[in-house]
């Protein structure tokens, strides 16, 4: 497989876990809608890149391989257990801070093996992800601390 295919479908992946996450958290944050707001538009976000790299995996002929149902599952317990006694934004906004900075590592990782080996357009969509993860840090972060909890209230 090159390098174009193996990025694309890291990202579909990536987009894949980032909507799956934020849906299963969508079900279970209920009374903010500040923080659905948030978490609504990051669903939008990657949303689209997950389309995105379908179409562009597809024009290369390859079909995109998601994540498995094992995972799917893995990441809606995951989020049960975590969020079981803390469905505070404060609570879910550092779980999301924490994915998506694992998600920024993994996508640095990938673009510097693959550095020169990627064509223009691929290159600049796993930038386009890279952006997106360290954009959805800093606004999950506004959520943060006791301060948006009392003044939210």
């Amino acid at each position: 497989m090159n390098a174009n295919i193996e990025m694309l479908n890291y990202i579909y992946k990536n987009a894949q876990m980032g909507q799956n996450s934020i849906n299963h958290l969508l079900d279970i944050i209920k009374n903010d809608s500040k923080f659905r707001n948030l978490l609504e538009s990051q669903f939008k976000e990657y949303k689209d890149i997950f389309d995105t790299a379908e179409k562009a995996l597809n024009k290369l002929g390859y079909e995109a391989k998601g994540t498995s149902a094992i995972q799917k599952f893995e990441t809606y317990m995951m989020i049960d257990i975590k969020t079981l006694n803390d469905k505070t934004p404060d609570h879910v906004a550092e779980m999301l801070i924490q994915g998506s900075t694992m998600g920024i590592i993994q996508i640095t990782r990938r673009l510097k093996d693959y550095q020169g080996s990627l064509d223009k357009s691929v290159q600049r969509f796993a930038e386009k992800l890279l952006s997106t993860e360290q954009h959805n840090v800093e606004e999950c972060r506004k959520f943060l601390g006791k301060a948006y909890e009392v003044a939210n209230v």
